[in-house]
């Protein structure tokens, strides 16, 4: 059985980057179709959520705020009530320590009136801006419900119009990355997750590879095609143009 060769190796190596790269720079193509609309969604679900915790927080207030006003009215009337009394009382007394005791009485009961009228007021006060809050807050619901509908229908388009290919695509990019040896593997997917871009394979073009100039002795070494030359700069691999060009050809 004939022995193959290092460099051979190192060739095929290369080829399989390149088509493993032309394949996941065509996945990226079709995440992108999604543009920002999984982000959108996501920001709007969060506003939906808070939104709901602040409408049922203020409807809870809304309540209290009945309960605290008619608890003011009875406050009130309970007050007056026992005014009444404690003046019948005074009528009635036998001597001035009495009659003093439910004169407090009565001066305690007079300032529970000013107390509970003064609550009664400021919660009528503040139900038209509670109620414009809980109406604001149900208004802007509704549209958020509205819009979030209408974005993951957006998404759900793009996704659905997708789909196949992009199945197709990670089955392709599975066997493919078969062909690649593990140290490449995980070196290759580092630099996806790296680069802003996901092209952790480049190809070298006029002297240069993703906008950084190679100086010519490598540029020697890529074309030779015996050799993993990473960029000194990105650290992406540098690949000969003419290898990439006939790999992606291929590929297609």
């Amino acid at each position: 059985m004939a022995t193959i060769s290092h460099e051979h190796t190192i060739s095929e190596q290369l080829v399989a980057l390149i088509r493993l790269q032309n394949i996941d720079s065509k996945i990226d193509q079709i995440t992108k179709l999604r543009g920002d609309l999984p982000d959108e969604i996501s920001d709007m679900e969060d506003e939906k959520e808070g939104l709901s915790t602040r409408l049922e927080k203020l409807k809870q207030e809304q309540k209290d705020a009945v309960i605290a006003a008619n608890q003011a009215k009875e406050d009130v009337i309970d007050a007056e009530q026992l005014i009444t009394k404690y003046e019948e009382q005074q009528l009635q007394v036998r001597n001035n320590r009495e009659y003093d005791a439910l004169t407090k009485e009565i001066e305690a009961q007079k300032q529970r009136i000013v107390d509970s009228t003064a609550r009664g007021v400021e919660i009528e006060l503040q139900k038209p801006l509670h109620e414009a809050s809980i109406e604001e807050a149900q208004e802007r619901l509704k549209a958020l419900v509205e819009q979030l509908g209408q974005k993951n229908g957006e998404l759900n388009e793009v996704l659905e119009d997708t789909k196949s290919e992009q199945a197709n695509l990670e089955k392709v990019r599975k066997k493919a990355a078969k062909d690649v040896d593990d140290r490449y593997i995980r070196a290759y997917d580092r630099l996806r997750s790296r680069v802003r871009d996901g092209r952790a394979v480049v190809p070298l073009d006029r002297g240069a590879a993703a906008g950084f100039s190679v100086p010519p002795q490598r540029q020697l070494e890529i074309r030779q095609r015996n050799r993993i030359v990473a960029c000194e700069h990105t650290g992406r691999i540098i690949v000969d143009g003419d290898l990439f060009r006939e790999t992606v050809a291929k590929t297609k």
